[in-house]
């Protein structure tokens, strides 16, 4: 069998995954800061991570899966101050409402989800350590990262620091030793949220918390750390600066970062205005859907978004779902012949050919690609009544194996959608039937039109009446 490999940031190639424990796997994915609800592009990094962590899991390892909530910021303290709420009930608010919609796209709870006000101890005996080994500075009452104590500083994005140092804003600070120096904990200003520390009152700047969290919970070093493609730079340069003058050892082995999502050829992003709502796109699009169009791209890649494109998902994905819902119609009907050897190595090799594309750096675009190979046989199958019953079963088994590694369930029904149950319309099919059979045209009409106001379409095959949901 092939081996995992992953394109690392750090290294700008893809390299073989070996583990630093075998057989176990320790990542860490940058959260939300929880001040508002999740866009689509806030939606692709756990989508994305969901599956490296799910694959890995179906690969025989055994993961931990942390990520964070950055539940204290200076958007979230906007927000407080906007809604009259408390830091603390901002938060909480929108924790929930991420937790719904990450919930909703078929995203595993991680297997830690540490908060940053849970962790203020951990985070100052980080920045202790910092300062004790000359890496940090207090001034007034913040405490600085001093960069320049850090020779690789940039490796991850590949900058050479004095041409940062060179392009850098020059802030209005007189605190800063250096313009690239970064806050590891802010003095409080009158009316914020605060906590006591040996530098006064005040909380964490945002780079640290990820150092200090995935310190506690994985340790000095640990497999692989993701995110999107904007925390590259500074978020992760200044993680690894940070930890590694700590502990002196890398932080992480392989550094993963997902493309963006634009809106007509352009980055959404809430500074911009061009950003859509996960909450909104699920009131027009199944949650599969959406999940499956940001499959059918490589994850580094970026994806544009747009309604055109979205339908197009629809259709591919209906391809797929119609076809499994098929086979497991044709059951009713097919007739029973033990599966022979050549037909289970045909299946096996479906799998082989998806696990090879997953295998390289995640593929899940190439690994959809086999899926509709294999709808494209089991089509020719039925229609040439040649697919019995031992080989469907085989087939569907097949389908929601690989699909549970893309976190996809294919021929079911969404549990979002509105409208009758399973029972009621299975009712009124039977119904229909019935008067069909009676020669009561008029009303199986009747049915079929009161169905298809209810999203509910019909579909007369050899081998009985089916219906799907649109």
């Amino acid at each position: 069998m092939s081996t995992i490999k992953i394109y690392n940031t750090l290294t700008r190639k893809k390299e073989e995954f070996i583990p630093i424990e075998p057989g176990k796997v320790k990542i860490y994915v940058c959260g939300p800061t929880v001040y508002n609800f999740i866009h689509i592009g806030n939606a692709r990094p756990p989508i994305v991570f969901d599956v490296v962590r799910r694959y890995f899991a179906y690969r025989g390892y055994e993961v931990t899966y942390v990520q964070n909530f950055t539940d204290v910021d200076d958007k979230i303290i906007k927000k407080a101050e906007e809604t009259g709420m408390s830091v603390e009930k901002v938060a909480e608010t929108f924790i929930a409402a991420f937790v719904e919609d990450v919930r909703a796209l078929g995203i595993k709870e991680a297997d830690i989800h540490p908060k940053v006000t849970e962790h203020i101890p951990e985070i100052i005996s980080f920045i202790e350590g910092l300062i004790e080994k000359g890496h940090a500075y207090v001034a007034g009452g913040d405490v600085y990262f001093r960069t320049a104590s850090f020779a690789e500083y940039g490796k991850l994005s590949h900058q050479n620091i004095e041409e940062l140092q060179a392009g850098a804003r020059i802030e209005v600070n007189d605190k800063k030793e250096n313009p690239l120096d970064f806050v590891l904990w802010k003095g409080a200003k009158p009316g914020e949220i605060y906590w006591e520390s040996p530098w006064g009152q005040g909380r964490p700047g945002w780079h640290i918390e990820c150092s200090a969290m995935s310190y506690k919970y994985l340790g000095e070093t640990f497999d692989i750390h993701g995110g999107g493609h904007d925390l590259t730079f500074p978020h992760h340069e200044n993680e690894i600066a940070q930890s590694e003058c700590l502990t002196g050892h890398p932080m992480a082995r392989y550094w993963m970062h997902n493309g963006y999502i634009n809106i007509e050829n352009e980055k959404m992003s809430k500074s911009l205005g061009n950003f859509i709502l996960v909450k909104d796109v699920r009131e027009k699009y199944a949650p599969r859907v959406v999940r499956f169009f940001m499959l059918s791209a490589h994850y580094r890649n970026p994806i544009n978004f747009s309604d055109e494109l979205l339908q197009q998902a629809t259709n591919s994905f209906m391809r797929i779902d119609t076809a499994v819902r098929n086979l497991k119609h044709y059951l009713s009907s097919a007739g029973s012949e033990t599966v022979t050897d050549e037909q289970m190595q045909r299946i096996a090799s479906f799998r082989q050919r998806f696990i090879e594309e997953m295998d390289n750096d995640f593929n899940t675009a190439d690994a959809i690609t086999v899926l509709f190979d294999i709808v494209r046989e089991v089509n020719q199958s039925m229609a040439g009544s040649t697919l019995k019953r031992e080989l469907a079963e085989a087939y569907i088994a097949l389908f929601a194996e690989l699909g549970d590694v893309l976190g996809i369930s294919f021929g079911e029904v969404d549990a979002s959608v509105d409208g009758p149950s399973d029972e009621e319309i299975n009712a009124l099919v039977e119904e229909r039937i019935q008067a069909r059979k009676d020669k009561n045209f008029a009303r199986a009409d009747e049915i079929r039109n009161q169905l298809q106001e209810l999203g509910i379409i019909l579909e007369d095959t050899p081998q009985g009446v089916r219906w799907h949901r649109k």
